[in-house]
């Protein structure tokens, strides 16, 4: 068999939080996946990165003071370490926000547009006043317009089903501010993927590039026709800007399929690799992606037309899976099975979980549960009472009576080739994803070798009388058995494996297609591999989970948090003074702004104040109010502006001008 080149990649875990058990079911799919390939001897690459871009990293690095740079660069090192800890083996991690991601985005934008494949047109969207952006779907809540619900988003509502769009909200409010949303119109960049439909549908519907359930779903979606793909977003937006149109960013679901590309376009860098023989269009290597079923529509549709008409090869499969329920039910921040990768390490061997996903895992796009109790009983009856077992029950007698060393002869040949025999249906199990039924062979042979070695019963041998010979034999024969059952675990349980390679004394093992049996080998002394899981360790992964909710219920406060302190000095700079409004009036070309005249005792001000929204200048004209008299004036569009009026409120409608108590006249300081 002809060694395979082979490029893989998950999807890129998004840069706005921490990896959590229900993504690692990607992750452990993929990466076990690769590991049996690379078992083979075939040429595998598994790549992936963070996925950096878009209005949700750039609202939490602001709620969090810092820039989305440092906040991309926090997760980043927080994810690699989640996935390091559990096994999962990329050869190449990195960020959508690169040089190499900037340079292909560009590329193929250029491409599909010289290609005629991008258009122009005005669309009016939400907007919010207050923070002078355009909202997505996402950031609007109201009403649902169908079953009342409250706090439902602009697309969806969770509580019924019903989609709908963001105007039929009712008492819609932005998410980021608490304003009412406006109507406002914006020029938007469009991909044609109509233009693709016929490609599109050769594409799904030729036989190995998506699953059954998948390429119906695509029928579906392909017969109702196919819509323009909105890839644009105005400023404020962190991501790349779209050449030569200023303002506009591409669309984070345009530049983060590219950072497959990208991300081995930087490893091909590193390690001298021809990124076009796996890219180009030409190329003939294997390409395949693992996706959650909910992403299926942009790699099914648009990425696929997106490479094709920027003239790259298309993927050789899409593999999408369920998602994750946690004792059958959705992961749940209230029971505490919303969990943590972190959290479940910080209790629990990580490759539990690998195996337990494993022996769950098949080719399809159903959703897979952790039952809890089911997890206990499965890794401790499977892992611990079956295939670990199995070594410890023999590696005694042959340190303590046979040196550490084998048996010269292997007595149960026949026994030891059904175990060999079984390589080809494992592995067709392991290729084509699975695993669950490729486990169940696993530990069917697992059955066998405690089935052999409870009827040859070593330690009643032991007890005999020139019997050394048959003891050493049926020992020698089940750690070679053990030996076999770890070759076909290896890609599932690495750490496991590693150990149990040391402790025969052993080079790491190929898939053992042809294996000899280990003969008069000196072996090392058996060190427990796997504990039981201990049902208390779950309990306090539970209750962990629970715990972390309680930061996020007491960070919710009804006003913005204290400033900093300062010294007295600091305060003693500011001078507020009483002042009268003499003239109020307002201002053309501005949405926000009065242009107030202020009486401050000696003198009068010009200022321009972002109060329009909550009071008409006849509401304030005679009125008194404070001021900060010695800020800087601030040469504006409109004139220049010689102070601050003081005022409270979140914005909008709710502003409220501050007034001092009666008696108080102009030019007074306040102190």
């Amino acid at each position: 068999m002809s060694e395979r080149k082979i490029l893989v990649t998950s999807a890129l875990p998004y840069a706005n939080g921490p990896i959590h058990i229900g993504h690692l079911v990607e992750y452990i799919q993929t990466d076990i996946w690769v590991r049996f390939q690379k078992q083979r001897g075939n040429q595998c690459y598994y790549v992936c990165a963070d996925d950096t871009h878009g209005t949700p990293i750039m609202l939490r690095a602001d709620k969090e003071g810092i820039s989305p740079e440092q906040l991309i660069a926090q997760t980043e090192q927080e994810h690699r370490a989640d996935f390091a800890e559990f096994g999962v083996a990329f050869d190449h991690y990195h960020s959508t926000h690169s040089a190499e991601n900037k340079d292909l985005s560009e590329f193929i934008y250029r491409q599909l547009k010289a290609g005629g494949h991008i258009s122009q047109r005005t669309i009016t969207q939400a907007f919010d006043p207050l923070k002078q952006m355009f909202l997505p779907d996402r950031f609007i809540k109201g009403e649902c317009p169908k079953c009342g619900a409250k706090d439902q988003y602009g697309d969806n509502c969770e509580a019924c089903g019903a989609t709908y769009s963001p105007t039929e909200l009712i008492n819609a409010v932005s998410a980021v501010s608490g304003e009412k949303p406006i109507e406002k119109d914006s020029e938007h960049y469009f991909f044609n993927l109509n233009d693709f439909e016929t490609m599109l549908t050769e594409w799904t519907t030729e036989e190995g590039h998506l699953q059954p359930e998948v390429r119906n779903k695509m029928a579906e979606w392909l017969e109702n026709g196919l819509q323009q793909w909105d890839i644009s977003r105005d400023a404020p937006y962190f991501g790349f800007e779209i050449p030569d149109a200023p303002g506009k960013y591409f669309y984070v679901w345009l530049d983060a399929p590219i950072g497959y590309m990208a991300s081995f376009k930087n490893f091909c860098e590193l390690q001298n690799i021809d990124f076009d023989a796996f890219w180009g269009a030409n190329s003939e290597t294997e390409l395949y992606h693992f996706i959650g079923k909910d992403i299926i529509y942009f790699h099914a549709l648009f990425w696929p037309a997106m490479l094709h008409g920027a003239g790259f090869r298309t993927p050789s499969a899409v593999f999408a899976h369920g998602f994750l329920t946690v004792n059958g039910e959705k992961m749940s921040k209230s029971r505490g099975t919303f969990i943590k990768a972190r959290t479940y390490l910080d209790h629990l061997n990580p490759e539990y979980l690998r195996y337990y996903f494993a022996a769950k895992l098949a080719a399809g796009v159903d959703d897979l549960d952790l039952n809890f109790d089911d997890f206990s009983q499965r890794v401790n009856s499977d892992l611990v009472g079956k295939v670990v077992n199995i070594a410890s029950r023999c590696s005694g007698f042959i340190h303590k009576r046979f040196d550490g060393k084998l048996s010269a002869a292997c007595s149960e040949p026949e026994l030891f080739n059904q175990f060999i025999a079984a390589a080809p249906r494992i592995a067709e199990l392991y290729e084509t994803r699975e695993f669950g039924k490729a486990m169940r062979e696993i530990m069917a042979l697992a059955d066998l070798a405690n089935q052999y070695i409870d009827e040859k019963k070593p330690w009643v041998i032991a007890k005999e009388e020139g019997k050394d010979t048959e003891l050493h034999d049926a020992c020698s024969m089940g750690i070679n058995l053990f030996s076999l059952l770890i070759a076909y675990l290896k890609p599932v349980v690495p750490s496991l494996v590693e150990n149990a390679e040391q402790f025969l004394n052993i080079d790491a093992q190929a898939w053992p297609s042809e294996r000899q049996p280990l003969l008069d080998h000196a072996i090392n002394k058996f060190k427990p591999l796997m504990t039981r899981v201990e049902n208390d360790k779950i309990e306090a992964i539970v209750s962990a989970s629970k715990e972390n909710l309680e930061p996020e219920k007491t960070i919710q406060k009804q006003w913005d948090p204290i400033a900093d302190t300062i010294e007295f000095d600091d305060f003693a700079k500011l001078d507020l003074r009483i002042a009268k409004i003499v003239k109020a009036q307002t201002v053309d070309g501005a949405d926000k702004l009065l242009q107030l005249t202020v009486d401050i005792g000696d003198e009068t001000r010009n200022i321009f104040a972002g109060i329009k929204s909550a009071y008409s200048p006849e509401d304030l004209e005679g009125q008194l109010t404070l001021v900060i008299a010695n800020l800087k004036p601030r040469k504006m569009r409109f004139g220049v502006s010689e102070g601050m009026v003081l005022a409270a409120g979140p914005g909008g409608k709710d502003i409220w001008v501050l007034k001092p108590d009666q008696g108080a006249q102009a030019g007074m300081r306040v102190k």
